[in-house]
């Protein structure tokens, strides 16, 4: 009964409306499917009858923990390094016209991976801001990465992928920054300790007030706004250009836009923006 358990369309809705509500993902009817073949592994694991019962548990006190796993399992998590390269070129030209040598008059380069995914880009936000940074050092470098989904946070952090994931990573770069696994690891990279330490790891809700601490001169929330609808992707474009530094960068994927937002961001070029 658990295997087979039907997603009627009122659980349907009850589930895609707190989803909403707690990370703006709008999972519309084209999403039944997804939802019911991910949740249907959480129900057969946790050992509930049905979906309504699920429902049920996650939004209880002693459902927070299946709740936060709920969330996991619903977003949609797809990268590889230097995906959309054009944004690493654009930021290691910005970069290299940032600061000049005088460390005294230079703050440190603040770099935000919104919608972190497995690490692979904040990785490469790393690896583009270690080879842009000319006679500076890796002390000007801070770079935050944050993700709604605890699962893939935990695996960012570990550095370590397969090698099937470097096939467009140019081979200097990865002598330069990656460790080849032996033993267990073989078939394996991991990200060297100098590049891991640049970046720091968190899960963080979108949806959640933005520190006041969030200054930033490059935003990337690149393929993280498809899943919100209008009202929610504008409302985060703002919050996102309030915690820019002046003349900061704002980056969205490739097949985003800010087009019919309002918002006070300066357009550069496809899916690149400036404060």
């Amino acid at each position: 009964m658990i295997a087979s358990a039907e997603l009627r369309d009122l659980d349907f809705e009850k589930i895609s409306r707190l989803v909403y509500d707690l990370c703006g993902i709008n999972l519309h009817d084209g999403k039944k499917e997804l939802v019911r073949a991910r949740l249907g592994k959480r129900l057969r694991e946790g050992g509930f009858r049905s979906f309504s019962e699920y429902y049920r548990h996650v939004t209880t006190e002693e459902g927070r923990e299946e709740l936060i796993a709920m969330i996991d399992s619903v977003s949609t998590n797809l990268t590889y390094f230097f995906r959309e390269e054009s944004h690493f070129r654009r930021l290691r030209q910005v970069i290299q016209t940032m600061g000049g040598t005088d460390s005294k008059k230079r703050e440190a380069l603040r770099i935000w991976s919104a919608g972190c995914s497995s690490g692979e880009e904040p990785y490469s936000l790393a690896i583009t801001a270690m080879e842009s940074l000319d006679g500076r050092t890796a002390r000007d470098v801070r770079i935050l990465a944050t993700d709604i989904s605890t699962r893939v946070v935990r695996k960012a952090v570990s550095g370590m992928y397969p090698k099937e994931k470097f096939q467009k990573v140019p081979t200097d770069l990865i002598r330069k920054y990656f460790q080849y696994g032996c033993g267990q690891w073989e078939g394996y990279y991991r990200v060297r300790k100098e590049i891991r330490d640049l970046v720091t790891f968190s899960r963080f809700n979108l949806m959640d007030p933005f520190p006041p601490d969030f200054q930033f001169n490059f935003i990337f929330c690149r393929n993280v706004m498809i899943y919100f609808d209008k009202k929610t992707q504008e409302m985060l474009v703002n919050k996102f250009y309030h915690c820019l530094r002046e003349d900061g960068y704002f980056f969205v994927g490739h097949s985003e836009s800010l087009t019919g937002l309002s918002h006070p961001f300066k357009y550069i070029e496809p899916s690149v923006y400036r404060r």
